[in-house]
């Protein structure tokens, strides 16, 4: 009986991952395979073919985005979308919504964002336990008024699900820099501290335990 229950875990430890990835890269494929809505029918694959091939819609949606990439990346492009910006901006709800995603797309993406760049052990949920958390940026304008300068904004995300999490606010001295990417940190945090990742050489220069960027934000 135990030899059977240790072949079923060992089953399990090799088709978990595996069905899981397959799973993932699956609702990728169907959701990339969308865009070919934007290809007249007479054009699809089961017009063509006669059946449908999947994975096509992947060729579409990166030739979409490298089409579009290129047009925002020079003048015309640009003023075009901050056209498209401001009518938009005039939207009763749209404005909201567009306004909040675009910011946050801003910072996650762009080359000069710091968010989600750096990773940090934070005392979570209370003075007595620690957690991993995510840098996003440092409290500016009002908040500042309240807590201070000498705080950093970061992201906790739950396990295993870290699309969720919590917001929130620390002293900077005590956050404690990792020196795991933000990659492995998110690993180490969806296998609820199994996966933990090795040990990183640490620049030279940067104290373990304190904060590469200890400049406070401007107030203003």
């Amino acid at each position: 009986m135990a030899t059977l229950r240790r072949y079923f875990i060992a089953g399990l430890l090799v088709w978990i991952p595996l069905g899981i990835t397959l799973w993932v890269l699956k609702l990728l494929v169907d959701v990339m395979d969308q865009s070919l809505l934007l290809v007249p029918d007479t054009y699809q694959t089961e017009a063509v073919l006669g059946f449908h091939v999947p994975g096509l819609g992947i060729i579409l949606t990166l030739a979409i985005l490298l089409v579009t990439g290129a047009l925002a990346a020079n003048f015309f492009g640009r003023k075009l979308l901050l056209l498209g910006d401001s009518l938009v901006g005039r939207i009763p709800i749209v404005r909201s919504i567009y306004g909040g995603v675009k910011q946050i797309s801003d910072t996650l993406f762009s080359a000069e964002g710091q968010a989600f760049r750096r990773a940090v052990l934070v005392r979570y949920p209370h003075q007595g336990a620690w957690t991993v958390a995510l840098v996003t940026g440092s409290p500016r304008h009002e908040v500042t008024d309240h807590v201070g300068h000498e705080h950093i904004s970061v992201f906790v995300p739950t396990t295993p699900n870290i699309t969720a999490g919590f917001f929130l606010m620390v002293p900077r001295n005590q956050a404690i820099e990792l020196e795991m990417s933000v990659d492995d940190a998110l690993k180490y945090i969806i296998s609820m501290g199994v996966a933990e990742p090795p040990r990183r050489h640490r620049p030279e220069g940067l104290r373990p335990g304190t904060d590469p960027d200890p400049t406070p934000s401007p107030k203003t």
